[in-house]
Order: structure tokens, then sequence, then C-alpha cells
């Protein structure tokens, strides 16, 4: 491993309660920021087919300022509105997200629209027709945040946001430091609210963004460890995934997901990333979000060996050490190992590897290929505009 020298960490400050009862916890939180009134923000299934939010409910007792239950997949714009409206009544001076991806995001995105003035339009990241994007700065104090669990994502305690708004062709995407949890609880039962389909496509986000990672030929010498950590844990969770009780898989690939983003504040978010995640995340996002049955797990799976396949000759040594991982060391090009090191990986899983698999008309790719052009995390410097045909060649070639 080379290392690099140059970069920069940063530390926030966070609490993590982990294993059975923690939320037992959820008042000496609320007492450290002398909260009286939390407002629980999350989606119709934990609320009303789960005895969860009740039970937090119960814990908070007095605290206890009511809820919203109607986030929606995707963390629609609607949604989001309408749980930040049902909060400002309330009067909640801490925001409490019950969930996965979609509710953790949409917190934050409630905690900006109580906190900023401005228009809606004028939070999110703008796409000028020519130059980089732009990420405004969101300078209001905001509300506490914290975040019970439901499945594991790199979602609990970042700070970037997106939000689906049907009406636009690519996502809303909100950027906010002061969003970041103050505390995050990886509750055993919490975690086993979740059905297996839920903790097998968020599992198997974790999983893929473990192996993308794996492709960086540098590393920050404080990310080593949590990167290779990280993979160690989802890999061996995954399989794990489709077992209902196990509770154990659930918080190792919670844990998983929490490393990845420390790896990513020690230094590691510097690290150049290779072609095939950028391109696999950008066109991923554009396809489960156009198709809402469509979960971020399989939209990965299903794409990931084929845009190997295509762009990982661009970044050889990235794609030697992804192979590497899975022992594979052969004489072939390293994309050619690296992509059917990935599909073999995905097909002992059971996700699909193919797009076809998903249930979705072929004629949606082209929609599908525009919608990912607009990608902050993925291309921020709008490289993917001269590449089109090369990603629609890749989509037909998933297919």
């Amino acid at each position: 491993m080379a290392y690099q020298h140059q970069f920069r960490a940063t530390a926030y400050p966070l609490r993590l309660y982990s294993g059975k009862d923690t939320l037992e916890n959820l008042p000496a939180e609320l007492k450290r920021f002398k909260s009286q009134k939390a407002f629980i923000v999350c989606g119709r299934s934990v609320s009303r087919k789960t005895g969860l939010i009740d039970r937090i409910a119960n814990i908070l007792g007095p605290a206890y300022a009511g809820r919203y239950d109607e986030i929606e997949k995707d963390t629609t714009l609607a949604s989001v509105q309408a749980a930040a409206a049902a909060a400002r009544p309330a009067n909640a001076d801490l925001l409490i997200g019950v969930g996965a991806g979609s509710v953790i995001q949409g917190t934050r995105v409630v905690a900006v629209l109580l906190a900023e003035k401005a228009p809606v339009d004028q939070l999110i990241t703008q796409y000028p027709e020519h130059g980089a994007a732009i990420s405004p700065k969101l300078l209001a104090p905001k509300l506490p945040i914290i975040n019970v669990l439901t499945a594991a994502t790199t979602a609990q305690n970042r700070a970037g946001s997106a939000v689906k708004d049907p009406a636009r062709p690519h996502r809303m995407e909100f950027f906010d430091p002061k969003t970041r949890p103050v505390a995050l609880f990886w509750d055993e039962e919490a975690l086993l609210t979740a059905p297996v389909s839920l903790a097998r496509t968020t599992g198997t986000s974790v999983f893929w963004r473990s192996l993308m990672n794996l492709g960086a030929p540098r590393m920050a010498p404080l990310s080593e460890g949590d990167r290779l950590q990280a993979f160690r844990l989802a890999r061996g969770a995954l399989a794990r995934m489709v077992d209902p009780l196990d509770a154990g898989a659930r918080v190792e690939m919670c844990a998983a997901a929490f490393l990845q983003n420390r790896d990513a504040d020690d230094g590691g978010a510097l690290t150049e990333k290779h072609w095939p995640a950028r391109v696999t995340y950008a066109l991923a996002t554009a396809l489960f979000n156009l198709h809402g049955h469509v979960g971020q797990g399989e939209a990965n799976s299903a794409l990931t060996a084929t845009v190997i396949r295509h762009f990982g000759a661009r970044d050889a040594e990235a794609m030697a050490l992804i192979a590497q991982a899975f022992e594979i060391t052969d004489s072939r090009p390293a994309h050619i190992r690296a992509a059917d090191a990935v599909e073999g990986a995905f097909l002992q899983a059971g996700m699909p590897v193919k797009l076809r698999e998903l249930d979705i008309p072929r004629d949606s790719l082209a929609t599908v290929l525009e919608n990912s052009l607009k990608n902050f995390n993925a291309d921020p410097s709008r490289e993917f505009l001269h590449e089109r045909d090369v990603l629609m060649a890749a989509l037909d070639a998933a297919w």
C-alpha cells in the first residue's frame, strides 16, 4: 500500500449506542441537549406495522412532542415539507429520525427547512449549464438530530441529503454539516423491525461501497484500517441478511457503514474515486429514483460488473486491488478479473446482476442516462457530459 500523506481529517462529536435495549439511553441524550420536545420523523411501516415508535414515545415520556410517519421512499420533497410543517407547531427542539436511508436523509432536510428562510430552490446544489456544480452554504443553526437505525446505511451520520421531486429530472441535493447527528442508536430490536428485503438491499449497498473503496491505490494512513475492516464486516454479514432473527449481522452491517464514513472523515474522502465507482453510483441513483420499486442495492448489483468491464481499464491499478481482495490474481486484465469477482459475490448473495432482472422497461435507459448527468457526489466537475455514448453502451450491455 502506498500511503497518501497529503490529507485532511475531520472529527465530529457523536455518541453511539449499540446492542440490546440501547434506546433506554434516549432520555440521557435529551438531557444532554436540554431538550423538552423531541419530534420523531419516520415512515409508515415502522410506525404502523411495528411497536418501535410507540416504544420510543414511552421512553421519552413527557418529552415526546409528536411524530410525522409518512416519509416516503427516496425521500420525496412533499413528504419532508409535510414533516417540517408538522414539527413546527409542535415547537420541536430536537429531531429523532427512525428508519433507514430515506428517513435519515429526510430528517436532515426537515432540520434545514425548519431553520432556513430562503426558498427551497436556493438551498440545493446548483447546476450551471457550463461549469462545476455549486453547493450553497446554509448558515442558520439547526436542531440537534438523533438517528435510530432500522437498517444499515451510510446516511446515518453524514451531512448530505438527496430528495426526490417528481417534477424534476434529477434529485435535489442538500448539504449542511450542522445536520450531522449528535447520537446514533443501533438497537437490536429496532434493527430487527426491518423486513429481510430492506435489510438485504441496504446491506448490499454497504457491501458495494466497501468493494469500491478497496480500489484506492493510495490511502490516507488513518483510513486504511477502517476501509479494510468495513469490507470484512460487510462481506461476512451480507449472506446472513436473509435471517430475520440475526441481529448481530445487522449491527455488523451498521458498523461497516459507519467505518466507511469514518474512512472518509479521516482523509479517505480526498482520495480520487475511480471511474467504475463514480459511474455505477450515478447510474444506480438515477435508476432507483426513476423506478420506485427498485432498491439501491439491487441497482448497484445489476450494474457494477458491467460498468467495471466498460470503464475499469481506465483504472487498472484500482481494479487489480479489488480482484486481489477476492484472491483472484490470474493473468487476465485486472478489470475483467475484478468484474468477474464482483459479479460472483452478488450472485452468491442472491442479488440481480442484470438490469432485465429488475422488471423495468428497456426504453427507460435513455432517461436513466440523462438523469445520471446531474449527480454532485459522482461527477462534481461534469465530466460525464462528454461520456454519453460510453455510458449508454454500458447501460445497454447491463441489460
